[in-house]
């Protein structure tokens, strides 16, 4: 007895190596043939074979079904065209393959009589050869079902010159039946799940990177080798007010489905708390209340950055993740020494923000740990493999990105790849005008003509009186509800913008004027003849901007 149970558990445990369900079907055709048939195919319902949609509850001639595993100790290539691997299937109602799937039991024929091969052959598309494989031959025919589901049926034959399936063959084969049922529903279930991850992680990734004034950026991921390793790693570039971009990367510890749903809440609320035009510090402590109220599992290592390219500065904050690396306009690379932080979720820890000063021309890189990890060496190794590949990097972007996957990363790494390339340009100082105004109502036709000069300066003049009406309004807006201080900046970038700060603590807000309101219709007004406009705190004080649209090229005459 105790040759079949080791047999039992050696079969056993072939099926379950294995998470995908088509492999467990076909280790189940192996490890049968030759021990208990000379002949195994292993046939599913389409729906598990493509995972489109659960078992079906109701078996019947309509059902499509799929040759997935074909095992025989016959000459290689005997049955290639009488039963192929597959092969898409249609059954008779009255076939012995659909009575083991309506009735959930096991059909054995001990022999195969000439006319009954005859008709089985004719299920099967009435093939000569099939006639051959199962007359005289003893025939088992055992349904897979799993969690009161069938999923499909196998079907073994033994030669004439062994003799049919006795009680213990028959109990051997249920037992290998219901472990391989339980490992194809498992694996079915585990794609499935699979699936749902990667669609929820490549809905929430961002798709082309957006395009801004004095900065150029660049995306790259690879996902991990093993569908388990679905994970949270997310990047992004969020156009800020004033010209400036937030770049971010952050990785959810984890994998699996919980990371990428978890992963798509930090980035919406990172986009969220960016439009709010939050200094990174304060982001990463929102982020990081945010997600302790969302539950205590919550744990993703962040990075955020705001890149100001009239400034040319960038302000750094950090959460746990791995430091960014700046290569300068001369090549000289190094590993930016941005304060560690503690994860999100963890609590109880102040982030701490650093500014750098960047030139035109630098690059940033962006990564997670998934580039870094290699056995036998730590992060740090890593970074300075990283720095190192970067050293005297091209000005493409796109070269650094593909240069760094084929270089350090793995065809098929062991957790998911995120890269951000950034090159700072920076925007021309002859692009940018500012003035200091004096909280007076004379400023304001002042500064109109100021506004003016400027845009004939820029060859803008068809913008001209629009422009001088949406700055009348600020300025005065600011005048009427500020206090103190008003200055305005114009910048020349992918359009024009416009800034009006005050020390007012109050943000304006858009609100419907009545016909007999003496005032609130300057908002109104800036809303309807700006491309986009906004308002944002600032410290202190606010910002109240309006975006407007380089004029059309006027058409060859």
């Amino acid at each position: 007895m105790r040759e079949p149970l080791t047999y039992l558990g050696e079969a056993g445990q072939q099926i379950g190596s294995s998470l995908d369900h088509l492999q467990a079907a076909r280790a189940l055709a192996e490890v049968l043939v030759p021990r208990l048939a000379d002949f195994a195919a292993v046939e599913l319902l389409e729906r598990v074979v493509a995972d489109s949609a659960p078992p079906a509850a109701e078996i019947d001639e309509t059902t499509q079904m799929r040759r997935v595993a074909v095992v025989h100790n016959d000459e290689p290539g005997r049955w290639d065209d009488a039963a192929p691997e597959g092969e898409p299937l249609l059954l008779s109602p009255g076939t012995p393959f659909v009575q083991a799937m309506r009735t959930g039991r096991p059909v054995h024929i001990p022999r195969v009589g000439t006319a009954r091969a005859a008709e089985i052959a004719a299920s099967f598309g009435d093939r000569d050869a099939l006639r051959s494989l199962f007359a005289g031959r003893a025939l088992l025919i055992v349904p897979l079902i799993a969690r009161g589901r069938v999923l499909g049926t196998f079907k073994l034959l033994r030669k004439p010159d062994r003799p049919a399936f006795d009680e213990l063959d028959l109990a051997m084969v249920d037992e290998l039946g219901r472990r391989a049922a339980l490992c194809i529903d498992n694996g079915r279930l585990y794609r499935r799940e699979v699936q749902v991850a990667e669609e929820l992680q490549r809905s929430m990734l961002p798709d082309d990177p957006p395009d801004v004034a004095g900065a150029r950026v660049r995306y790259r991921y690879r996902p991990a080798e093993q569908a388990a390793k679905v994970g949270g790693d997310w990047f992004d570039a969020i156009p800020l007010p004033g010209c400036r971009l937030g770049i971010v990367v952050g990785d959810v510890m984890g994998h699996g489905l919980t990371s990428a749903a978890i992963m798509g809440q930090l980035r919406t609320a990172v986009r969220t708390l960016a439009a709010e035009d939050m200094r990174p510090a304060r982001l990463l402590r929102q982020l990081d209340g945010l997600a302790r109220r969302l539950g205590e599992d919550y744990l993703a290592t962040c990075l955020y950055a705001v890149y100001d390219p009239v400034e040319r500065r960038c302000t750094f904050a950090n959460a746990g993740h791995v430091p960014p690396v700046l290569v300068s306009p001369f090549g000289d690379s190094r590993v930016l020494p941005v304060p560690s932080g503690v994860p999100i979720g963890v609590g109880g820890e102040p982030f701490e923000a650093m500014e750098v000063q960047v030139e035109d021309g630098s690059q940033l890189v962006l990564c997670t740990d998934g580039l870094l990890e290699r056995r036998g060496h730590d992060i740090d190794h890593g970074l300075e493999e990283l720095r190192g590949r970067l050293a005297d990097a091209t000005p493409d972007l796109d070269l650094t990105c593909d240069t760094l996957l084929d270089t350090l990363g793995a065809a098929t790494p062991a957790d998911d790849i995120a890269i951000v390339a950034v090159g700072f340009d920076g925007i021309p100082k002859e692009d940018v005008a500012g003035w200091e105004l004096e909280p007076e109502p004379s400023a304001v036709p002042w500064v109109r003509g100021e506004v003016a000069g400027k845009l004939a300066e820029w060859d803008l003049e068809p913008l001209t009186d629009t422009v001088q009406l949406l700055v009348s309004e600020l300025v005065t807006n600011a005048l009427v509800h500020g206090a103190g201080a008003i200055d305005l900046r114009l910048i020349k970038g992918r359009n024009l913008l416009c800034e009006v700060y005050d020390d007012g603590a109050d943000l304006p807000r858009l609100r419907h004027a009545e016909a007999t309101d003496e005032t609130g219709r300057g908002l109104q007004l800036v809303a309807h003849l700006a491309s986009r406009w906004g308002t944002h705190r600032a410290e202190p004080g606010k910002v109240v901007w309006f975006e407007h649209d380089f004029p059309l090229p006027r058409p060859p005459v």
